[in-house]
């Protein structure tokens, strides 16, 4: 399975924020908004991602990510020149992710609970069709929305309508098998002149090989694409790694825990980063690994 990370648009709605640089490269308490949605696909079991951005911003995510080989992964970079809908992705994605499945995930998306390792990985085995979930929210009016029927499946899906007819938010996070590429291709924009990521839902609905998993109530779903969900992402990212004590899409950490590197592979990275909080949990969890493994030799 391949994964796509959307980091393109304009960032409106952050101006004056994004007038110099994308909003993806926003700080979200102590890390680049980039690291969360990219933590999201590598606790997926995905290490081969296509992100897009506008030509302006690629080079400053290459500066920052580089080609993914420090984190055991691969990283595309592809242009939108023009952004013209979610579901534009998958057409710009095509030379990676042709036959393959894709996981598509949006850049101002964040993800974080108990168990949602354990709810992503495998997803790789899916079938054929799409899989999305099911948020639970206060204001569905918002988002696009599932309607399910009386046995809890689902049956159509409407974007922000003006009577949700659940609520339950689809966000923006996205399963599809191979054939995407294909219904992707057969898209018209809609009114607002866009390639609309709900259409392709609603074609694997009409096939009936769309499915939704429900996030339950200890996942968090944050969108930050407005300064006060920006801040509010932030102050949840800081309380939780001031209880826990624990770095929330900490890169380096997730690629060795997943196995993408070894414990020498993240004593270099650590070795190359400036002094800082980040480096110091990384130097931490290293020194405890090692201890930890010569303990396990000896």
């Amino acid at each position: 399975m391949k994964g796509i990370l959307l980091a393109g648009g304009q960032g409106s709605r952050l101006y004056p924020i994004t007038s110099s640089a994308s909003k993806h490269l926003a700080c979200v308490y102590d890390k680049p908004m980039i690291y969360y949605p990219l933590s999201t696909l590598m606790l997926s079991g995905i290490r081969e991602v296509v992100l897009i951005s506008t030509p302006h911003d690629i080079p400053m995510f290459q500066r920052l990510l580089g080609d993914g080989s420090r984190l055991g992964i691969q990283i595309h970079y592809e242009e939108q020149e023009k952004p013209e809908g979610v579901a534009q992705a998958f057409l710009i994605a095509e030379p990676y992710i042709r036959g393959e499945s894709v996981c598509l995930i949006l850049g101002d998306n964040i993800f974080y609970g108990n168990g949602l390792d354990t709810q992503l990985h495998g997803k790789h085995s899916m079938g054929e069709g799409g899989l999305v979930f099911g948020y639970w929210v206060n204001d569905p009016e918002r988002y696009g929305v599932i309607e399910f029927d009386e046995d809890k499946r689902i049956v159509g899906i409407e974007e922000k309508p003006s009577e949700p007819k659940s609520n339950y938010a689809v966000p923006g996070l996205y399963f599809y098998s191979s054939s995407v590429l294909d219904i992707a291709k057969t898209l018209v924009p809609s009114a607002r002149g866009e390639l609309e990521i709900t259409d392709i839902n609603k074609h694997y609905l009409q096939q009936q090989t769309l499915q939704v998993e429900l996030l339950g109530r200890g996942i968090a779903w944050l969108d930050t694409g407005t300064p006060q969900s920006l801040l509010e992402a932030s102050s949840f990212v800081a309380a939780i790694e001031k209880r826990q004590g624990l770095k929330i899409a900490c890169l380096e950490e997730i690629a060795y825990r997943m196995g993408y590197i070894t414990l020498s592979q993240l004593e270099s990275n650590i070795q190359r980063m400036p002094k800082s909080e980040y480096k110091e949990y990384l130097l931490k969890l290293f020194l405890h690994e090692f201890a930890a493994d010569r303990h396990f030799v000896t």
